[in-house]
């Protein structure tokens, strides 16, 4: 090969360019990644440092019977470099994984920099390479110069989703006599435990998330208010392809008034301090740094205007004198037509020097984007190195996302880890724990064999 096969092009600081560069770095190829930041940001990004996390900093579960945590084990066994860089940041969140985002970006950035593999070039890419081998990872907020190159490459329409951020409070804003602290279910609690002691043990408790009850008058009150609040107005020539993991609670409410109460403001699992009985709905809080002053709204992702989320979002119980630090946007999301393009490698099938990682392949997720990017830079690191392309089993998580993005679907939607991807196992397991544990399990033990290969 020449000269330029010698050294990939990583296009997107992002989760899944930064993974990608770390893993080229690792085989001790030289690595150009690019980074329009500082000199352009996207609509949603603000901060200097690579690997910035825009929305939730839930990583999500780490539990085995959950999709994304077995997604994560597989991650930790397959040698990410980010998962661990994650898990050295984390904040409490229960039995998920949940990072301080500016100390998540802070570790990346420099674990890049210090590299001697990898330079850092902070410029707009405005045409792709083509004689080099090139990862485009520059995510669902693509420039609009570089995804016109996309288009012309791909020779297909983009598709186009939104997506929205949830809004951040002080803690100490937060009216503690309302709230308290606890887990949905917690374990360790007596059924028949008087409640007073219960109030003194869990207002003690540091624990993942501060849950804010509401009564009945209370929610349709919030409800009403939701419902009827002005929005931010998108630009008409945007197609309104709404992607239901991270639909806005209030698109989300006006499919019906109980909507919210079987979904992120569900009561099952919690007692209401004032009252001692289950309450009617519940908002929950997540800690959103390690200092733990800063927590978001779990579930309230919103395309409300600023002013409006303020008044809106101050009716809930607890929240009446909250302090936003960040107000919750919606942004225009894209994604390349993965299953007509991509191989179950992240490389296009029809030019093998271009692989593509991240959410802009359709994987949708923090955890679904290393993945990505863990595979696309194996790949190109093995192209230079003359050895086979790695496809990873589709049972495992990380195979059944890349089998996804590349097989062909007239109804292709961005797809997070779940076990529904899975091949089924061979045995009927009615029991759901009990299965996800199975599945997880033959993951595991399929990847530790196949672990050699990498």
């Amino acid at each position: 090969m020449g000269e330029k096969m010698n050294e990939v092009i990583v296009i997107g600081g992002g989760l899944a360019g930064t993974e990608a560069a770390l893993q080229i770095a690792k085989r001790k190829i030289k690595v150009k990644l690019y980074e329009m930041k500082p000199i352009k940001y996207s609509d949603a990004h603000t901060n200097i440092n690579l690997a910035e996390i825009v929305c939730s900093n839930s990583f999500k579960s780490n539990l085995l019977t959950n999709a994304c945590g077995l997604l994560k084990e597989e991650l930790r066994v397959l040698g990410s470099e980010l998962i661990p860089i994650a898990d050295s940041v984390s904040v409490p969140a229960g039995q998920a994984l949940a990072v301080d985002r500016e100390k998540f970006a802070e570790k990346v950035t420099k674990k890049i920099e210090e590299n001697p593999y990898i330079e850092l070039i902070r410029k707009e890419v405005i045409e792709i390479p083509n004689e080099e081998i090139v990862i485009i990872a520059t995510g669902p907020l693509t420039s609009d110069n570089l995804s016109s190159e996309i288009s012309k490459l791909t020779g297909s329409d983009k598709l186009h989703f939104y997506d929205a951020a949830a809004p951040i409070v002080e803690k100490n804003s937060i009216d503690m006599k309302i709230g308290f602290y606890g887990d949905r279910y917690e374990e360790e609690r007596k059924k028949d435990e008087d409640i007073e002691v219960w109030k003194k043990r869990i207002s003690e408790q540091q624990a993942s998330y501060i849950n804010l009850p509401m009564n009945k008058e209370e929610y349709e009150n919030f409800y009403k208010e939701l419902i009827n609040a002005e929005v931010v107005i998108l630009h008409e020539f945007e197609k309104r392809e709404i992607f239901e993991g991270c639909m806005p609670i209030e698109i989300m409410a006006k499919r019906g008034i109980d909507t919210l109460r079987f979904g992120p403001l569900k009561p099952v699992g919690f007692t209401d301090l004032r009252t001692g009985k289950r309450p009617y709905a519940i908002v929950q809080l997540r800690q959103d740094n390690s200092e733990g002053n800063l927590y978001n709204l779990v579930g309230f992702q919103t395309n409300l205007k600023f002013g409006e989320q303020k008044r809106v979002f101050s009716l809930i119980p607890g929240l009446e004198n909250a302090e936003f630090v960040k107000y919750g946007v919606m942004h225009r999301n894209t994604y390349i037509n993965s299953t007509k393009l991509l191989d179950n490698t992240y490389n296009m099938k029809k030019n093998s020097n271009i692989y593509f990682a991240g959410q802009i392949t359709g994987v949708e997720g923090y955890v679904e984007s290393i993945s990505s990017g863990l595979i696309a830079g194996i790949n190109a690191s093995n192209k230079i190195l003359n050895k086979e392309k790695i496809i990873m089993p589709k049972e495992t998580v990380i195979g059944a996302l890349a089998d996804y993005i590349s097989t062909e679907n007239t109804n292709f939607q961005p797809m997070n880890a779940n076990f529904g991807i899975l091949p089924k196992l061979a045995e009927n397991i009615k029991d759901k724990k009990e299965r996800y544990n199975k599945l997880s399990k033959r993951s595991l033990n399929i990847l530790k064999q196949y672990k050699t290969k990498i």
